[in-house]
């Protein structure tokens, strides 16, 4: 009995061994966690001063600053300046706009909707377009909107809907820097 066990315990030994082997073979070109989901070739991105076609002031700046602190937290890449970059993402606020959803018994608006709608683009350090629209007509600017709702008699103001705008906006322009499936 005690060859049997020695017999069986070096099968299972060698057993163990192959399966890892397949495993870890097999799972070499894997990444895992949230560098899977993006770019291995983009290392830093430079993110200069989001234009604005609009008339309101200082969106440009918000908008960079939200797009920027999102970049950091969210993804392998870091924010460096023009010539440290591997990248560049550009993009430019195209319109705001602000509509009424309801009014109360006296028609003053009770719960309004403020919408900013931006054009980005992402270009290797070669000029290469690194995101594009999946969708109709190939374009290398992907537009993206995005919309807050605003309810005054609740002490909200045209200011924190547009930063609730702005920090969406931010999550949607990350969204669009991860790898196409």
């Amino acid at each position: 009995m005690g060859h049997f066990t020695g017999v069986r315990t070096k099968q299972v030994t060698c057993f163990c061994w192959v399966v890892c082997g397949f495993i870890f073979t097999g799972c070499v070109g894997y990444r895992v966690g949230r560098q899977a989901l993006y770019r291995p070739d983009i290392q830093t991105v430079h993110v200069p001063v989001f234009t604005s076609e609009t008339f309101r002031r200082h969106l440009g700046e918000w908008l960079t600053e939200a797009v920027v602190k999102e970049i950091e937290r969210s993804t392998p890449y870091k924010v460096v300046s023009t010539s440290a970059a591997d990248s560049v993402l550009q993009g430019s606020i195209t319109s705001v706009r602000k509509r009424i959803l309801s009014e109360n018994v006296f028609d003053e608006p009770s719960d309004l909707e403020t919408g900013l709608a931006i054009q980005i683009q992402w270009l290797d350090r070669r000029g290469v377009t690194l995101i594009k629209r999946t969708f109709g007509i190939p374009d290398t600017l992907v537009t993206i909107m995005e919309t807050a709702t605003l309810v005054p008699e609740a002490g909200q103001s045209n200011v924190s809907a547009e930063q609730d705008a702005m920090v969406g906006l931010a999550a949607e322009i990350v969204g669009q820097m991860e790898m196409p499936w």
